[in-house]
């Protein structure tokens, strides 16, 4: 009985999740096309001209890279992944073609994977779903975790860019 339950929940739970990443990912092509990722792109500028020094400030690829920052800041890690693809598509064009990755490249993937999290929108709606009364009640702790994870991942990122091209 417990084996069949569980999966029809998982189902179910599986369909609410595609219900909120179809609805943010509309919610960002809308952003895309209103101009509201320009204007994010420049308010994120001098944050994003210190990560990414190589890529030009107007690029396309720096006006995904924000829309990717935005998402992973709501939480909504499955939302960023459309922009996150674009970034990437962006920046190999950039690059030329070649079998490594930029070094902006593997500062963005770092990022992007240790995900600075503001509201963490999908986890406090799977505690909701769970039962939880107060599912943001995380909020401390996962502001701690996911600074820790950024800044530890973008130093890794550096010192070990450092070392191999010595």
């Amino acid at each position: 009985d417990a084996l069949l339950t569980s999966g029809s929940d998982a189902v179910s739970l599986m369909l609410r999740l595609v219900g909120g990443l179809c609805l943010w990912s509309g919610a960002m092509e809308v952003a895309v096309q209103s101009g509201l990722t320009r204007a994010l792109s420049q308010a994120l500028l001098p944050i994003t001209r210190r990560l990414f020094p190589d890529l030009p400030p107007d690029s396309p690829a720096m006006g995904a890279i924000s829309m990717n920052l935005t998402a992973d800041l709501l939480g909504l890690g499955e939302a960023a992944v459309p922009s996150g693809l674009e970034a990437m598509r962006e920046m190999e064009q950039l690059q030329g073609s070649g079998p490594d990755a930029s070094g902006s490249m593997i500062r963005f993937v770092v990022l992007n994977t240790a995900s600075l999290q503001l509201i963490p929108t999908t986890n406090a709606y799977l505690r909701l779903s769970a039962g939880s009364r107060e599912p943001m009640e995380i909020l401390p702790a996962v502001w701690l975790a996911s600074a820790i994870s950024v800044c530890v991942g973008i130093l890794a990122a550096k010192v070990f860019a450092r070392l191999w091209r010595k």
